[in-house]
């Protein structure tokens, strides 16, 4: 048995962490449900019982807590997770905070494990989380040489905000969230610009792959971040580069046996990953594999995950399961 709390509980992704749990498999003897101000007062279920949102605070964790599940943004788990962290509760935050420290884990759970030289573990950025799923297993048989990324991220991950404006487009109200509208729209931008003309984002995408793959930097690795009018679901075009050779059959073959992954690749028959098909589960749906004719040894793989469950919410309950199966 072990008690849990989830930080940013009435969140999008809180929400969904709170319906992740309630599906698992742990034995969850008590669950604290915090908030900020606004949300604390609020009744959420879970299990079958009602649950008081609790204002987070300096003296949430005073409390026995064995896990905290945070989705409640930067600021809010630097301030918070290591104050969790001295009351000895295993933190796994959702935010881009904690994952590139050095100290602290970044974790896919098909592809690697912590080993909690800090009791806060990091869950990778959403779109990151789908891609290396099925590019660890490549990368064990073939070896990378180069990746190159191309994203489609729906609006959920913009949380509500992002949900909001692609409602809101269709009736021709002004976006809140973003720049410009997303509804009938796409934007080549998510997050902000950095010196070198990659968005935060992308540069996320390129240093945490490196992270969780513990790829050398003769790995070449590039991506472009991009949001789609879409609700939910994120679609990744990886192109790959491996330094052994290989087949769209061997690639195939890997893919059908890898942890986590669904091999949807019968073009011919117009089945392939879609948004639609990934949403609502927690695995990373792969097809449209085919062998990019401009390179040697390089490969096309289409990526689609829901990226509220895998991409965060189910990510941080599996690392949870994993620590307490083991």
């Amino acid at each position: 048995m072990a008690n849990f709390a989830i930080v940013g509980a009435t969140g999008v992704v809180g929400t969904k962490m709170i319906e992740r749990l309630e599906e698992s498999n742990l034995q969850v003897d008590n669950i604290y449900l915090m908030a900020s101000s606004k949300s604390a007062g609020k009744i959420l279920k879970f299990r079958g019982k009602q649950v008081i949102v609790e204002e987070l605070n300096e003296h949430s964790f005073d409390k026995d807590i064995d896990y905290a599940l945070f989705s409640a943004g930067g600021s809010t788990s630097k301030k918070f997770a290591p104050i969790a962290e001295k009351h000895g509760v295993i933190v796994i935050d959702n935010s881009s905070a904690w994952r590139m420290d050095p100290q602290i884990d970044l974790v896919v759970p098909e592809c690697n494990k912590p080993m909690l030289n800090r009791k806060i573990i990091a869950n990778p950025n959403c779109s990151t989380i789908q891609s290396v799923v099925p590019l660890k297993p490549i990368h064990e048989t073939f070896g990378l040489k180069r990746i190159t990324y191309t994203t489609y991220q729906a609006v959920s991950g913009s949380g509500i905000g992002g949900i909001n404006d692609l409602k809101n487009g269709q009736e021709g109200i002004e976006p809140q969230k973003y720049p410009h509208p997303i509804y009938n729209n796409v934007l080549p931008h998510i997050d902000d610009f950095l010196e070198n003309g990659y968005t935060k984002e992308e540069m996320k995408m390129i240093n945490e792959t490196k992270k969780i793959l513990s790829l050398d930097d003769n790995v070449q690795i590039t991506a472009t971040c991009v949001r789609v009018p879409v609700f939910n679901s994120h679609s990744v075009e990886i192109d790959i580069s491996l330094e052994k050779p290989a087949s769209v059959d061997g690639i195939r073959q890997i893919l059908e046996n890898a942890p986590g992954v669904v091999l949807i690749d019968k073009p011919q028959n117009n089945q392939y990953p879609m948004p639609l098909n990934a949403t609502g589960q927690d695995k990373v749906l792969v097809g449209r594999i085919r062998k990019d004719i401009s390179q040697e040894n390089s490969f096309h793989i289409w990526c689609v995950a829901d990226n509220i469950r895998k991409g965060a919410a189910s990510n941080a309950v599996q690392i949870a399961e994993m620590l307490e199966n083991k």
